[in-house]
């Protein structure tokens, strides 16, 4: 993973920055000396239900540890850095969908960035173009997708619209809860390979009780909320992925409410 700052700036905003934790009683230097480059991929394209801010999320996290945190939007038309850590990618309409599973094919950045251990993570349309097929319209026009999940999704009638509560597998307590709000028309079939990410307690997911998706550094997921402001055990997961850092709790009050809210009749079950 990265261990200096990623100078690219061609395509996108970018920006680099660090801090001591804001929550010094929660948080401790685990990232300390160590630079996180965090890319949002095709915000124009994929980024229509504030799913930006899970990157966001993501930096806020590793700052807090003592990271220097570098972030950039790319967008189409110019080069996706190449060397980040994190790629992350939101949910957007057909069009938009298929204009940008065109051009990351043709790029190819993101099987590179994954060969050489790079995390992705994809919302919703996002999700979706990191598997083998999927469809778009009421025809069920198939797409061809990255082939990053072992994965194939068809459209689903009606909608999957409203809050989803699913637990993670391999997780134990509360942390192991997700917490989202779906809302997408797609019913996805994990093959051989491709693990859920999670199994479903409330709402539709990727329409077998199961939600989204895990292969080695790829996660895929349907809901939006920003899913990882609502789900910080999430985003400290992609966080040690990207850097093998074992992370210890980083408790921020305003997302405690937030998650006690969201799950309320779920917690402690």
């Amino acid at each position: 993973m990265s261990t200096k700052n990623n100078p690219n700036t061609t395509g996108g905003m970018s920006s680099t920055s660090s801090a001591a934790p804001t929550n010094s009683a929660a948080a401790s230097l685990e990232l300390a000396g160590r630079t996180l480059s965090i890319v949002n991929v095709y915000q124009s394209l994929l980024g229509i239900y504030g799913d930006r801010g899970n990157a966001m999320v993501l930096a806020e996290r590793a700052r807090r540890r003592g990271a220097e945190v570098t972030e950039h939007v790319a967008e189409p038309g110019a080069p996706v850095p190449d060397d980040a850590d994190i790629y992350v990618l939101g949910g957007g309409e057909d069009g938009a969908q298929t204009a940008a599973v065109r051009a990351l094919a043709a790029d190819g950045v993101l099987s590179r960035a994954v060969e050489r251990g790079a995390v992705v993570f994809g919302v919703c349309a996002g999700y979706q173009i990191l598997g083998e097929t999927f469809t778009v319209g009421h025809d069920n026009d198939e797409r061809e997708g990255l082939g990053l999940l072992n994965a194939h999704t068809v459209r689903r009638d009606p909608r999957a619209v409203g809050e989803i509560v699913t637990r993670r597998r391999g997780v134990s307590g509360n942390d192991a809860l997700i917490t989202g709000f779906e809302n997408h028309g797609g019913q996805t079939r994990l093959s051989a390979g491709t693990e859920p990410l999670a199994d479903v307690i409330e709402g539709v997911g990727n329409g077998d009780g199961t939600e989204g998706a895990v292969k080695g550094t790829v996660y895929g997921t349907y809901p939006h909320g920003p899913v990882l402001a609502r789900n910080p055990a999430l985003a400290d997961e992609l966080i040690t992925v990207a850097t093998g850092v074992e992370l210890a709790p980083l408790l921020i009050p305003s997302i405690v409410t937030l998650r006690a809210e969201r799950l309320e009749g779920h917690l402690g079950r």
